[in-house]
C-alpha cells in the first residue's frame, strides 16, 4: 500500500517538467521579444512594438552564444559591409591629448609708473578687448606736476643760457623723468605748448589684449610699481599635451607636430616642440611637451581640446583596419568577425600605431579574416540589446 501511494507523485513530477529540491528537469525558459527602436517593450509572444509598430525581435537576455544573427535585409539595411583583412605598410602617428593655454610672452603687465590716485578707470571689468593705444585710466599725482615743474624751469633756464651744455643735460634729464614717469612724447610737447603743469595723466595701452585680471579701483591711491591690470594676446597660443615618460623619450625639441583643434578639423596647423617638461605633473605619471601656434582673427580661445600627432616612424606588412572598424570603450576595443551569412561575432584585438585611417591589429584576428569596416557600432548597438550585455563582457 505505501509503493501505490508513492507511484502518483512520482508520476506528477515528471509530467510537470520542474525541477524538485533533490535535482531533475528544470523548466524551459521562457522566449521574451522586444522592440529595436524601444527596449522599453518586452512581450512574451511575437508581435509589433505599440509605439512604432515594428515587428518584435526575440531578447536573447540569458544567452551565452557570443554570435549575433543578422539576415541579408537587416544587413543591407544597416549598410553593414566588410573586407578581407590582409598585411600592408603603415605610416604611423602616435595621438596625444593637449589643450590651448595663453602664452605669456603675448601678456602685458601694466603696474603704475609713479604714486598717486586713480581718478578715472576706463576699464571697470574683465573680459574687456582693449586695443593698442587706448586710454586705461588717469592718475592724479602731486609727485608728477612737481617733476614738471621741474621740466619747464630747466627750459626756461637753458634758454637764458643758450648753447650751455650743461643746462642742456639738465633739460634732457627732467624730460626723460618725464618720459620714465608714463608721460608720452605728444603730452611732453603739450607741456611745453601751455606752459602749465597739469598733475592728471592718462596712461594708454602699451599693447592690445584681453583683460585678464584688474587690480585697483576708482579713488584708490597706489604707489610706484602697484599692479594696475594684466591684458592677455591671444595673437599666439601656446599648445600643452599630456605625455606619459616612455613616449617622451622617442620626442625632441625642434621635431616637427600637427595640431588639430576641436571643432577646426579642417585647419590643422604645423607646430614645432619647443620644450619637454623635465618632471611629472604633481600627483600623476605624465610629463608634458609645448609648443606654440598662431591664432589668426584670434578665432581659438585658451581652454580648446587640442589633438597633437606626432609621427611614430613605418611599420611594414601588418594587419590594418580603417580606424571605425574599432570599437573602443571603457573595457576595450573589439571588431565584429562575419563566421557566416547571417552570423556575426565580437573579437577581442590590440592595436599598435595609427594614422588619421588605419590602424595597426596587433592582436585578436588573423590575416585572411572577414571584418566589419561599416556598421560596426550598430551591431555592438544590436548585441548590448537583443542581449543585454556588453560583447566584451562574453569573450573575457
Amino acid at each position: 500500500m505505501v509503493v501505490i501511494a508513492i507511484l502518483p507523485s512520482i508520476f506528477i513530477a515528471a509530467c510537470t517538467g520542474k525541477k524538485n529540491p533533490e535535482g531533475g528537469k528544470t523548466a524551459a525558459k521562457q522566449q521574451t521579444f522586444t522592440c529595436p527602436m524601444h527596449p522599453q517593450v518586452i512581450k512574451n509572444e511575437m508581435g509589433t512594438c505599440p509605439i512604432c509598430g515594428m515587428d518584435l525581435v526575440p531578447f536573447e537576455k540569458n544567452s551565452d552564444d557570443k554570435a549575433l544573427k543578422i539576415d541579408d535585409k537587416r544587413q543591407a539595411l544597416a549598410n553593414i559591409t566588410t573586407t578581407v583583412i590582409g598585411a600592408q605598410g603603415l605610416s604611423g602617428t602616435k595621438q596625444l591629448n593637449g589643450r590651448l593655454v595663453v602664452n605669456p610672452e603675448q601678456s602685458s603687465y601694466i603696474s603704475s609708473r609713479i604714486g598717486g590716485r586713480i581718478e578715472q578707470l576706463y576699464i571697470r571689468e574683465t573680459g574687456v578687448m582693449v586695443k593698442k593705444g587706448q586710454p586705461l585710466y588717469q592718475l592724479y599725482s602731486e609727485q608728477l606736476a612737481t617733476l614738471q615743474q621741474e621740466y619747464l624751469m630747466a627750459v626756461a633756464q637753458e634758454k637764458q643760457f643758450s648753447g650751455d651744455r650743461i643746462e642742456q643735460e639738465l633739460v634732457r634729464a627732467a624730460k626723460q623723468k618725464l618720459i620714465l614717469y608714463g608721460q608720452s612724447e605728444t603730452q611732453v610737447a603739450q607741456l611745453l605748448k601751455t606752459q602749465k603743469k597739469d598733475p592728471f595723466v592718462v596712461y594708454y595701452a602699451p599693447a592690445g589684449g584681453m583683460v585678464a585680471e584688474l587690480s585697483v579701483t576708482p579713488g584708490q591711491y597706489v604707489n610706484e610699481g602697484s599692479p594696475i591690470l594684466r591684458l592677455e594676446g591671444y595673437g599666439e597660443l601656446w599648445v600643452e599635451a599630456d605625455v606619459y615618460p616612455a613616449e617622451a623619450k622617442s620626442i625632441k625639441q625642434g621635431q616637427k607636430v600637427k595640431v588639430v583643434v576641436a571643432g577646426w578639423e579642417g585647419q590643422p596647423q604645423d607646430m614645432t616642440v619647443s620644450f619637454i617638461t623635465p618632471s611629472l605633473q604633481s600627483g600623476t605619471q605624465l610629463t608634458q611637451i609645448r609648443g606654440s601656434i598662431p591664432n589668426p582673427a584670434n578665432q581659438w580661445q585658451p581652454g580648446l581640446q587640442a589633438n597633437v600627432f606626432i609621427p611614430s616612424g613605418n611599420s611594414g606588412h601588418v594587419l590594418t583596419l580603417p580606424v571605425d572598424a574599432v570599437i573602443r570603450d571603457g573595457k576595450g576595443m573589439h571588431v565584429w568577425v562575419k563566421t557566416g551569412k547571417d552570423s556575426f561575432e565580437p573579437k577581442l584585438v590590440k592595436t599598435g600605431h595609427e594614422n588619421d585611417n588605419q590602424v595597426e591589429i596587433t592582436e585578436g584576428v588573423a590575416d585572411g579574416d572577414q571584418v566589419v569596416v561599416t556598421g560596426a557600432y550598430l551591431l555592438y548597438s544590436e548585441y548590448v540589446l537583443k542581449k543585454g550585455k556588453n560583447p566584451l563582457d562574453v569573450l573575457k
